[in-house]
């Protein structure tokens, strides 16, 4: 059985501009192969928050660095799912990363494109946007045209208690063909104002409304879905909260992120039950430096996944991985040539950027 001998991380932040920070997690077998997973870390500027990313001396570095890690180094595996163990020792921001890099080195040792060891049947991607929150009508449409010259072919607007008919409204006069969601960010309640706002944005056609009420809430959610056409999509982050969903039938759509869920061996596992219940389903992935984005083009990749999904870089953002991951016309291709995620990393520039680095070995 192949071990795992070395356990890398990196916290690193943007260079200039937008201060994106991502941990990032390198493991190593005894052979040279190495695999690579991102978790991206909070924005600071909502509160005050420790160097690893949560409470002082808590978070996702303390669970690589004390828990994950070291549960990982000398480990015999056949499968990425042999792993888990390991990932159940942290939270899943922390345990995407490793079950990402898990997956990338287990391709790669054995030449296997990670959207085919995932069971994908889609050779690209078609893309989505997510528009600003700026609550500003009279540059709404702009925003939105940016996005659908660029080729995206489904647009996510932020909704919320009276920013939520009237952005809506003027999004579908200026495009009517556009597929659109309407996020709400948990801000809605099961009560009588509330629902006939959301029912009054069904009127527009909605791809889907997602988040429309606080996560646990699932009967609001399902008594909502009975009332509208579009399709509701829960924030469900676990497989247990997904189950619950499907059997109160509160929704018919998926967000599908592997962060959420605690890497992509869940999320695969999530995919698989909305798929069988008929539910929509799109994906994201999370991280400023490409390796995320890279896991969620192989996720997407999975017959169930028929929304359009956000799984590309910004087309002017610095590079990290290459070949990068963008869209081109809304489409991005899944690299279907190279073993494991099909990107190589910047080890080098990634070094420079660290802020904090951590090594075990074996």
């Amino acid at each position: 059985m192949p071990r795992i001998q070395g356990c890398d991380a990196f916290r690193v932040a943007m260079p200039r501009g937008r201060r994106a920070e991502s941990i990032l997690v390198r493991l190593a077998d005894g052979d040279g192969a190495t695999g690579w997973g991102e978790l991206s870390l909070p924005d600071e500027r909502g509160g005050r928050r420790g160097r690893d990313g949560g409470a002082a001396g808590t978070g996702p570095w303390a669970d690589i660095e004390h828990r994950m890690g070291p549960a990982l180094i000398g480990l015999e595996w056949d499968r990425p799912e042999d792993v888990s163990g390991a990932a159940d020792l942290g939270a899943h921001e922390a345990a995407a990363a490793i079950d990402t890099a898990c997956w990338d080195l287990w391709c790669r040792t054995r030449g296997l494109p990670l959207a085919h060891a995932l069971g994908g049947t889609r050779t690209s991607i078609v893309t989505g946007a997510r528009i600003s929150p700026a609550q500003v009508l009279e540059t709404l449409p702009t925003r939105v045209n940016k996005a659908i010259g660029a080729g995206h072919t489904r647009v996510t607007v932020d909704v919320r208690p009276g920013w939520d008919i009237e952005p809506i409204r003027v999004i579908r006069q200026a495009y009517p063909a556009l597929a659109l969601v309407a996020d709400a960010g948990h801000a809605y309640r099961d009560t009588p104002e509330h629902l006939e706002v959301l029912e009054g944005l069904d009127a527009y056609g909605l791809a889907a409304v997602e988040r429309p009420f606080p996560a646990d809430d699932l009967a609001a959610h399902a008594k909502l879905q009975l009332r509208i056409g579009a399709a509701v999509a829960p924030d469900v982050g676990d497989l247990d909260a997904l189950g619950a969903a499907l059997r109160l039938e509160a929704g018919r759509a998926l967000h599908l992120r592997p962060d959420r869920f605690g890497g992509l061996t869940a999320a695969r596992s999530a995919h698989d039950l909305a798929y069988a219940a008929g539910w929509d389903v799109w994906c994201s992935g999370a991280g400023g430096f490409g390796i995320g984005q890279a896991a969620a083009v192989a996720l997407a990749a999975l017959p169930g996944c028929t929304l359009p999904s956000d799984v590309s870089d910004p087309a002017q953002g610095p590079v990290y991985v290459t070949p990068p991951v963008r869209s081109s016309g809304g489409v991005v291709g899944v690299p279907l040539t190279q073993p494991g995620l099909g990107h190589e990393v910047d080890e080098a520039r990634i070094e420079r950027l660290a802020s904090r680095r951590m090594r075990l070995s074996a």
